[in-house]
């Protein structure tokens, strides 16, 4: 995964730099808007300073000031802004210009509308006056079962607006899944949606929304959006389902209810993939200052620049996208793939004909691009400034098709983040150089460090990602989790005080951060750690393979067994020629000591429902777990890929674990 180029793929023009957010802030607050290594050291030393100038920045609108930035420091449980009360719908409302695009509305087919400030300000005000009326209140929880469209914004501030607290999970979720997530918050009001687009089919949700419907028994109502033009039953109930251009089209007046700094502003769930979905609470303030750092200061977003991240609305890159209106620039939503059979390079043509300024993606979707020669350069892509990058490592060999494809013009940040903290890590910034396969810094206020075994901060060296002091979007809380021992569980037993995030990381000397995967899932053969990404890089490059997945599993008897397991292109056959290419290409690109031990071709690589492999899920299944105890299959994209990777397990064990797979 290191970066394979000794200097800089890309470099801060000087006089763009110090016209930069971030640079204006740094020299606000006596900083060398430079240098951004002081930037961040000031940001983690002064947590009070760093944050209170955020908060004076970005001018903060409380109703009710703050007594202190940071009364207790320990972690959990750190107290921000004690005494503050503010809303977050107001900071995302109070930018919007009247006549001023505020949302654009995308979809695959290239279609599209927009929102004006005032259209959004009123739609919120009306369905914020709707929710009231059916008893929402602050403290209430409002739920979305809806695709990535404006209706989900409205719907998420409407509820921020009363003090509710909301949650959405996309639609490809069944109604069971969602259940699993949306019955735990008991929820008082349901927003579903009729259905969703995807690859050129419009997919029917009218029936999985009645369900989950009917499955939570707080609902005083539920509102039903016309999305896909597909027409709800007419026998329903008026009183319990509500046609959402009902409730969206009331002329209202918009009161934000002021709330404590820590009030619970949305509640975000885990994967899922090994039990019930973990509900994580996130306040107002919180996000407000974080998500003002990230895409004020580390994205340099404001007024005249437009947001194109493609997302679904229960990965917390959605959550992001909300938080555009924060600055005062323009965001965009996309229903679709993100590369539908039509018209693969739609979202490229759609960022060229809205003018994006910022494009969000992940690394399979760059990888993709190049591997099947889709060129975005046939775009007029002039205005993009920035292309974001997470959900995995990218690796160092997509940055030159991105500098080639978009020009040097084009700063390619490679994020790295969590839902844990709906935020990121590290990433890079205007004034950072950025280096291929690296990322380019910690984030500010982010007291990032990698720890080795001992709990020693080491540089240059593979070791567990953790912050050491705290961040205000750390949650506040787990749902249910009354006395806090999940939450401390999840992220501070390794290092009692510190968080531990689960990352295996490099802290390079020139400040860079290098991402090698989940630790809880790196390889360690005869000792040696590696991580998984790093393999995936080298093999995902090979014209042969769509997708690979190696994963390290400790036999019984003090064995270790590294299978890899690819899915081919279509027309490819994994013969004994292909698997020596495969071999000689780990050898190279990584070392020798991670050949893997068998090459084995499977249907598919199952994933999370955001994109990520399920590396440790699979081991587990091949050591011989039952599905039950290792994951949920209705939290994967492609729950049969479960029972496949089950049954090579079983075989295993029958073959005693010797000789591998037949």
């Amino acid at each position: 995964m290191t970066s394979p180029y000794a200097a800089p793929f890309w470099t801060p023009d000087p006089e763009s730099a110090a016209r930069s957010r971030i640079a204006d802030f740094a020299r606000r607050n006596g900083v060398d808007p430079a240098d951004y290594a002081a930037l961040h050291r000031w940001s983690v030393t002064d947590l009070e300073g760093f944050w209170g100038a955020v908060w004076e920045y970005f001018d903060v609108d409380a109703d009710t000031p703050y007594d202190e930035v940071l009364a207790d420091e320990r972690m959990p449980g750190a107290r921000w802004f004690t005494g503050a009360t503010l809303n977050y719908a107001h900071h995302a409302l109070r930018n919007l210009v009247d006549d001023e695009t505020a949302v654009v509305a995308l979809d695959e087919t290239g279609a599209g509308y927009e929102l004006s400030g005032a259209r959004l300000r009123g739609q919120v005000a009306s369905v914020a006056a709707t929710l009231r009326d059916l008893g929402v209140g602050q403290g209430d929880r409002v739920a979305g079962y809806l695709p990535n469209t404006p209706h989900a914004i409205v719907a998420f501030l409407a509820a921020a607006s009363l003090g509710a607290v909301c949650s959405v999970c996309g639609q490809d979720y069944s109604a069971a899944a969602a259940t699993d997530r949306f019955a735990q918050l008991e929820p008082t009001v349901l927003i579903a949606a009729d259905g969703y687009l995807f690859n050129g089919v419009t997919h029917d949700r009218r029936d999985a929304a009645l369900e989950l419907a009917r499955a939570l028994p707080t609902l005083k109502a539920t509102l039903l959006v016309d999305h896909v033009g597909l027409p709800w039953p007419s026998g329903i109930s008026s009183a319990l389902f509500v046609p959402w251009e009902d409730a969206a089209t009331r002329t209202e007046h918009l009161t934000c209810t002021p709330v404590p700094f820590d009030h619970p502003l949305w509640v975000v769930f885990s994967s899922g993939t090994t039990g019930l979905p973990k509900g994580i609470v996130h306040g107002h303030g919180g996000v407000l200052l974080e998500h003002l750092k990230t895409l004020g200061l580390q994205s340099d977003l404001g007024p005249g620049d437009r947001l194109l991240w493609y997302t679904t609305t229960h990965w917390m890159m959605w959550n992001l996208v909300v938080s555009t209106l924060l600055t005062g620039a323009t965001t965009c939503t996309y229903d679709g793939s993100p590369a539908p059979l039509t018209q693969p390079d739609i979202l490229w043509e759609l960022a060229a004909r809205h003018r994006v300024t910022l494009f969000g993606t992940s690394p399979q979707y760059l990888l993709g691009m190049a591997k099947f020669g889709i060129d975005p350069s046939v775009h007029d892509l002039s205005a993009v400034r920035a292309i974001g990058c997470t959900g995995s490592a990218l690796p160092a060999s997509a940055y030159p098709w991105v500098g080639d494809r978009l020009g040097e013009q084009v700063r390619l940040v490679s994020v790295s983040g969590g839902t844990d903290v709906v935020s990121g890590f590290a990433g890079g910034a205007p004034n950072t150089p950025v280096w291929a396969g690296e990322l380019s810094a910690p984030h500010l206020g982010v007291a990032l460090a990698a720890y080795d075994s001992e709990g020693f901060p080491v540089v240059g060296q593979v070791g567990e990602l953790v912050v050491t002091r705290p961040m205000p979007s750390m949650p506040l809380s787990f749902w249910n989790d009354p006395d806090g021992s999940r939450y401390r569980d999840a992220y501070f037993s390794a290092y009692p005080g510190v968080w531990r995030h689960g990352d295996w990381i490099t802290v390079t000397g020139h400040g860079s951060v290098i991402v090698h995967g989940r630790s809880d899932s790196t390889l360690n053969r005869n000792g040696v750690r590696l991580g998984s990404a790093d393999i995936h890089d080298v093999v995902e490059r090979l014209p042969e393979i769509a997708e690979a997945l190696v994963i390290g599993a400790e036999e019984p008897d003090g064995g270790y067994w590294m299978p890899l397991f690819v899915v081919l292109a279509a027309g490819v056959t994994l013969d004994d020629a292909l698997r020596d290419r495969i071999r000689d290409a780990v050898r190279a690109g990584v070392s020798p000591r991670h050949v893997p031990d068998e090459i084995l071709e499977v249907p598919g690589i199952p994933h999370t429902r955001t994109g990520k492999k399920l590396e440790v899920p699979v081991k587990r299944l091949l050591q011989g777990a039952p599905v039950a105890q290792v994951v949920n299959p209705a939290a994967v994209d492609h729950p049969g890929l479960i029972e496949y990777f089950a049954r090579l397990g079983a075989e295993r064990a029958e073959n005693g674990r010797r000789g591998g797979l037949t």
